[in-house]
């Protein structure tokens, strides 16, 4: 099991893999995080995909690092 901070805050949520651990962050982001979400809202489809991406690659990689 592995416990990582939110990249936006000190939050921790754990799990035993990268999808379990995004899964139970996503409660604290919709919740604590959701005026960064709006903002996110308001791009184009393909600027919210292409950022998706971004954020899933480099969460990947902290949470494959811990």
């Amino acid at each position: 099991m592995k416990t990582l901070k939110c990249d936006l805050c000190d939050h921790e949520a754990q799990g035993e893999t990268f999808e379990a651990w995004m899964n139970a962050l996503k409660p604290h982001y919709a919740e604590a995080h959701a005026d960064f979400m709006k903002e996110k809202g308001d791009m184009s489809p393909e600027e919210q995909q292409k950022a998706m991406q971004i954020w899933m690659e480099e969460n990947k990689k902290r949470f494959e690092d811990a």
